[in-house]
């Protein structure tokens, strides 16, 4: 991956180029180790920018952010803790080849508890735009960090997972290794159960919100919507927040 003509030319210089300036004009890569198998990572100075699984991974990166990439003998800090957790801690990520739209998108995502699960809907209001509930799935779709931005935890408002860059069985298995129980959200979509309440503090949350998922069956009711949740007297979670989207 190191056959790039820049790189050549580079190389040819009679005297040293100016420090840093390789890692200005070129990415780095690296094969790593994931919970869904082996993928490719590239970084710039700036932080991570691409991560990518199977062939193509040279074409797809250059196609997509137009610069040249050199094979790294060791993966930036923290990156391979952060794909097997979704936790950044400290962890750059180079973002700047998106939108404003897709960036707000993504920093909603990086909201979203690992073992827990949002809609669409959710994510459009969490980044400004409450009815681009179509162009949010459109943002999820190009994340050129996945993993890194869970994606994977964004389902469907009718509690289906919905489509994921690396396919639908990487999403379940992404979940199911977060604790998320997907034949319980299942059941409860088949019941037209979005919202889960609690008669002992008042509150309603989303199924996966880890409030919910303190509430016995004894004190546990289900509403389809928020809107009859609230009718019926109950708060929105301030944790999960299920008042960002409509009712």
């Amino acid at each position: 991956m190191n056959d790039d003509p820049l790189l050549a030319r580079l190389a040819g210089l009679a005297v040293e180029a100016p420090a840093g300036l390789l890692d200005r004009i070129a990415a780095r890569w690296i094969a790593v180790p994931s919970p869904i198998g082996e993928l490719s990572v590239a970084w710039t100075a700036r932080g991570v920018a691409y991560v990518h699984e199977g062939d193509g991974f040279t074409g797809a990166f250059r196609s997509r952010f137009g610069r040249p990439l050199m094979p790294a003998t060791r993966p930036p800090a923290g990156l391979v803790p952060a794909l097997r957790t979704g936790r950044l801690s400290g962890l750059a990520l180079d973002l700047e080849e998106l939108g404003d739209f897709q960036r707000d998108v993504l920093r909603a995502v990086q909201a979203i508890p690992r073992g827990e699960v949002r809609p669409y809907a959710w994510i459009a209001a969490r980044a400004g735009r409450p009815g681009a509930v179509r162009a949010v799935g459109t943002a999820l779709a190009r994340n050129p960090v996945p993993l890194l931005v869970p994606c994977h935890r964004v389902t469907r408002s009718d509690g289906a997972l919905g489509e994921y860059v690396f396919g639908p069985a990487a999403k379940q298995r992404l979940l199911l290794a977060e604790g998320v129980d997907l034949g319980r959200l299942d059941g409860l979509a088949r019941e037209r159960v979005f919202y889960l309440a609690s008669d002992t503090t008042g509150v309603v949350c989303f199924p996966t919100c880890h409030n919910a998922r303190r509430i016995t069956p004894a004190h546990r009711h289900g509403f389809r919507t928020l809107g009859a949740a609230r009718t019926a007297g109950y708060r929105p979670c301030r944790t999960c927040r299920p008042d960002l989207q409509a009712a």
